[in-house]
């Protein structure tokens, strides 16, 4: 790996640790030219399928835009960078699990859903209106009696 303070091939790997749930490697290095130390991650590299959008086109999952959608809805919520990094996980395991080549967006939208239900209901109920396109006041009381009933049945359990 090059040092990324001045660009020498030599490091050494001073400290490896699981991260992530151990979907990655964490690893310390130190430049043997320098002594500069830094640390990188290391990740499987694994096919994710293509999105189909709703208008039919086709495009590559793209992590970030996910990451991006998720941070908004929990925007000045009280959940950690781990949860999110976490169910951003669950959800790129799940698209992988399905075998397909290809997969819907919407599905996405419904594991995203499902995710922020279980990480902030404010941030779900702030996702759905956006991905529901919700046009009043009438749609978020009927998600929000929805989204009562599923918390009233899981506490009956």
């Amino acid at each position: 790996m090059r040092c990324p303070f001045c660009q020498a091939d030599e490091t050494k790997v001073i400290d490896s640790r699981l991260s992530s749930e151990g979907f990655s490697v964490r690893r310390r290095r130190e430049c043997l030219t320098c002594g500069e130390r830094y640390t990188t991650f290391e990740t499987a590299e694994l096919v994710m399928p293509r999105v189909i959008k709703s208008d039919g086109s086709r495009e590559p999952f793209n992590e970030e835009k996910l990451r991006c959608g998720i941070q908004r809805s929990l925007e000045k919520r009280p959940v950690s960078t781990e949860q999110i990094e976490e169910a951003i996980n669950r959800i790129k395991q799940q698209a992988r699990a399905t075998g397909e080549r290809e997969i819907a967006g919407s599905e996405i939208g419904e594991w995203v859903m499902d995710a922020l239900r279980e990480l902030d209901e404010v941030a779900y109920v702030r996702f759905a209106s956006v991905y529901r396109s919700f046009q009043d006041v009438d749609a978020f009381r009927k998600e929000i009696d929805h989204l009562k009933n599923k918390v009233d049945k899981k506490s009956l359990r």
